[in-house]
């Protein structure tokens, strides 16, 4: 479905008006996918996104170093990893060279349930027509040029 049929209107002012409308549209229907996989495990998209996160890492990570990395910068991160731990999803320890910081590590449990995650996302991202790497490679660089238009930069 075109976005004019969607949004009941035909015209906009230029492209660049329609393009960030579209973003913005299509963001939400992403979104909601998602929410609807995530929720299947029990988890957030935020929840998902710290996963993610220490899956990714080589070593242990602080609450502060996670934030830093998450794509909700809004999240309150210490709160997330708590719900996580309360899920066996991910272990908080005492760092052994500074006793002020904790240290976060995705459990087995959680990494299991990433995998299962992957083949669900990998399933919807073959469903999604022009999706080969030339495409994405080009949509990728025309939003990050979105988001430095927004940033100011």
């Amino acid at each position: 479905m075109q976005l004019e049929d969607a949004i009941h209107q035909q015209t906009f002012r230029n492209h660049f008006q329609k393009a960030y409308i579209n973003i913005i549209f299509t963001a939400g229907h992403i979104h909601n996918t998602f929410r609807s996989m995530f929720s299947e495990y029990g988890l957030t998209s935020q929840q998902f996104n710290v996963l993610r996160i220490l899956r990714g890492s080589k070593q242990p990570l602080s609450t502060q170093q996670i934030r830093d990395r998450m794509l909700d910068k809004m999240s309150d991160a210490s709160r997330i990893v708590d719900r996580l731990v309360e899920k066996k999803l991910v272990h908080k320890s005492v760092c052994a060279h500074d006793r002020r910081l904790l240290e976060i590590t995705i459990t087995p449990k959680g990494i299991q349930i990433l995998g299962k995650l992957d083949g669900l996302i990998e399933e919807f991202e073959k469903k999604i027509p022009e999706t080969d790497s030339d495409h994405m490679i080009h949509f990728n660089r025309m939003l990050d040029n979105f988001r430095l238009y927004f940033d100011g930069k």
